[in-house]
């Protein structure tokens, strides 16, 4: 039983034993490689989403006719990754253990290693799903493996091959571009393949992990490390609720890093997105 938190992401205040999907924060970026800031993202996600409804139009549903609970932000021991990963495995299979879905808002993408290690205790048959601009591929990064660089090679260490499926791909190593021809399905620059993929992994249990980044910088440039060439709101909208005829086990949205954009349009768009995925894999009509 988890307590709620004080301050809650706008409509996500039912209670724990009510809830489908627990929110909670993981306020992680010590192995960031470029711009730190990403911890302040979940904290900055909560504030702000008080300016966006709870309706949504694009779907035609509204969070307040759902069960989310917020449990707030973990303490993560920034001086430790495999620490940190701890804490976020043991949440995360805490809220799986009680039959609940669990959404973690980052921290920087090191982050999702935690809660695939929760997830794929509990499903042998675990697949991810990523969005992100980066490959994350590396073995290690300036001789770390416990890196955002190397998050989803962390991932494939336990999932083994042909379980991992990276959309909007665009930067990367050589070596990194390599091993996802021999290991993963990628596709490159956009999302416009999902479509199969969801018909293929059809009532197989997936975990979904978006990185912010997947975003085009000139709609999203609040992030650590922005990359040119990017998707548009509306075509990963259109993907979040494909996505969302899929048996979503667990997920996470990360790499929001506030300060990098004093707009403040970053931080809405996050919140819009947010809301949108709450809706879209709650919608029984969707599956």
């Amino acid at each position: 039983m988890l307590d709620k938190n004080v301050s809650t992401f706008i409509g996500c205040e039912s209670e724990y034993d009510d809830a489908d999907i627990v929110i909670f924060g993981a306020p992680f970026d010590s192995t960031t490689s470029f711009r730190p800031g990403t911890r302040f993202g979940p904290s900055a996600i909560r504030n702000e989403s008080f300016g966006i409804e709870t309706y949504s139009p694009y779907q035609d549903r509204d969070i307040l006719d759902i069960n989310v609970f917020d449990s707030g932000d973990l303490e993560l021991a920034f001086g430790s990754p495999e620490q940190a990963l701890a804490d976020i495995d043991k949440r995360t299979s805490v809220i799986l253990q009680d039959g609940k879905i669990p959404f973690m808002i980052g921290g920087e993408h090191l982050v999702t290693l935690g809660a695939v290690r929760a997830a794929a205790k509990k499903y042998d048959d675990l697949h991810i799903i990523h969005f992100d601009a980066h490959a994350d591929l590396r073995d290690d990064y300036l001789g770390v493996k416990l890196s955002h660089a190397c998050v989803l090679h962390r991932c494939f260490d336990i999932l083994g091959d042909n379980r991992i499926f990276q959309f909007g791909i665009r930067s990367g190593d050589r070596d990194e571009f390599e091993f996802a021809k021999a290991h993963t399905y990628m596709h490159r620059f956009d999302l416009d393949t999902l479509e199969s993929i969801v018909d293929k992994l059809s009532g197989k249990p997936v975990y979904f992990t978006l990185d912010l980044d997947v975003l085009d910088p000139s709609e999203f440039p609040g992030t650590g490390t922005p990359e040119a060439g990017g998707v548009s709101f509306r075509e990963l909208l259109k993907a979040v609720i494909t996505l969302s005829k899929l048996d979503i086990v667990a997920l996470d949205m990360n790499e929001l890093s506030p300060v990098y954009d004093q707009t403040g349009r970053s931080t809405a768009l996050a919140c819009k997105i947010l809301r949108e995925i709450l809706l879209a894999i709650t919608n029984k009509e969707l599956k």
